[in-house]
């Protein structure tokens, strides 16, 4: 790792307030029907988070619906609570993952190698599958945005491997 990047993550925050969003609509239905939330992913990805001294300010579960996942979103944006988003599900190519179309015109900058790296780290786990994913992260508003697929492997994987090790880093570039 280069000097200068060593450098700025020093300088980067260590703990990171975070909004995770689930967009499932049978997970949805199913809090709205029971009142418990069933979100494996979810639950991972906030005990990840929390493992690594992060904090979960925000968590939702919304239907795969565009609107209701830009409301969301936006709401998170708009929180002085949240540092960085996470957002699970909806990342696929059936008509119903509408999770990238509804998240994309929110950013106000996008990070292609988030996806890049994260469809290599994958294809290495599950192979060619892997395409299937339209995975995105950006910023806006001074806040890291990330698009993850709904599986808890992928979840875990992005996480531990490319999230965490800069999300301090580019929220504190996103805020310059």
């Amino acid at each position: 790792m280069s000097e200068t990047v060593l450098k700025h993550k020093s300088e980067a925050p260590k703990t990171l307030n975070f909004a995770v969003i689930t967009c499932s609509t049978s997970r949805y239905k199913e809090y709205i029907e029971t009142g418990r939330i069933n979100d494996l992913s979810g639950d991972i990805i906030v005990q990840i988070l929390r493992e690594n001294g992060h904090r979960v300010t925000l968590r939702k579960i919304v239907t795969d619906d565009r609107e209701t996942i830009q409301k969301t979103v936006m709401r998170a944006l708009r929180s002085r609570k949240v540092d960085a988003i996470i957002i699970s599900g909806g990342t696929g190519i059936s008509p119903r993952d509408v999770t990238i179309e509804a998240v994309r015109p929110l950013l106000e900058k996008e990070l292609p190698g988030f996806g890049e790296i994260f469809r290599l780290l994958s294809y290495q786990k599950i192979g060619s599958a892997a395409i299937l994913t339209r995975s995105i992260a950006g910023v806006s508003g001074g806040k890291a945005i990330f698009c993850l697929p709904g599986s808890p492997q992928s979840a875990s994987l992005a996480l531990k491997e490319i999230i965490l090790p800069e999300v301090g880093h580019i929220v504190m570039h996103a805020r310059e």
